[in-house]
């Protein structure tokens, strides 16, 4: 039996989910677990080793993972695609098949493990809250306010909200799929450009981040980073209010005002817990019973 973990990713979307999913997929492999990733892309491949993944295999899109697993292996969907209603395939042929999800509201269809950011029936073990714990080391801080809109900007949503950084004196931590004609006009608005390849290192060092991606606002808050997160029109409610929790700050948009506000507020004392290991030792047991 195998197991395969398959994160979606690329130029459009980015790669949060890669990050959630590296982070479990080091925290089984600490308690002896060893779990396969699946990917969309050679370049999310690359940016999976920079975070610790030791191999992935790139395939074509969620319908493609038959391909690669067989029946009895097990499986993680950490995916926004349309199924196309595979997925009562994979529940009947992958045990367990897990699936990891950004709302709380989320209701399993074929009797999947639903991993959520809140688990009403008391399941927190099994919460898609995943940081790596190599964000949970504190260590020396930087006076900058670093920006990370996330790895994909595909429709150029930081230039066309320039005027939101005016002033700011704010350094970019560019994205993995960021072309270098854009990273050109990119660095007329910001103080400074940092390589996609420094992202660790910038969050755990960086006193104030600023991001529009989940993910890092999680990654940042465990660093014990002031974090203000951009909400997008597509967050699930379930999931604003854990990282309002979590001592996270939120703002609507590119709200200029609302940035000003946040940034002179003070630093949220609460914490993003550190309970990776947990969960990976109650999804190990799920596995093995």
């Amino acid at each position: 039996m195998a197991i395969y973990y398959y994160a979606y990713s690329g130029h459009k979307y980015g790669l949060d989910r890669v990050k959630r999913g590296v982070a479990l997929i080091k925290a089984m492999q600490a308690q002896g677990v060893e779990v396969n990733l699946l990917l969309n892309d050679f370049r999310a491949g690359l940016a999976a080793k920079e975070l610790g993944a030791v191999d992935s295999v790139t395939i074509e899109t969620i319908l493609d993972i038959d391909v690669i697993a067989e029946k009895g292996d097990t499986l993680f969907i950490d995916s926004p695609e349309d199924d196309r209603g595979k997925l009562e395939k994979y529940s009947s042929e992958y045990k367990p098949l897990f699936r990891v999800v950004d709302s709380s509201d989320e209701i399993a269809s074929y009797g999947e493990v639903l991993m959520k950011p809140y688990c009403k029936d008391g399941l927190e073990s099994l919460s898609s809250i995943i940081v790596d714990r190599d964000y949970f080391t504190a260590g020396t801080k930087e006076e900058r306010v670093l920006f990370f809109f996330g790895d994909a900007d595909y429709d150029k949503v930081i230039l066309s909200n320039a005027e939101f950084f005016e002033g700011m004196e704010m350094d970019l931590l560019l994205g993995q799929y960021f072309f270098v004609k854009y990273e050109d006009d990119l660095a007329q608005i910001f103080e400074r450009l940092h390589e996609p390849e420094e992202y660790r290192d910038l969050i755990c060092s960086s006193s104030r981040v600023v991001t529009s991606s989940l993910q890092t606002a999680l990654d940042a808050r465990a660093a014990e980073a002031d974090v203000i997160y951009i909400k997008k029109p597509a967050d699930a409610e379930s999931l604003l209010h854990q990282l309002e929790r979590f001592g996270i700050k939120i703002i609507e948009g590119f709200d200029r005002e609302e940035l000003i506000k946040a940034l002179d507020a003070q630093k949220d004392v609460k914490k993003v817990p550190n309970d990776i290991d947990i969960t990976a030792k109650n999804i190990i047991d799920s596995i093995f019973l």
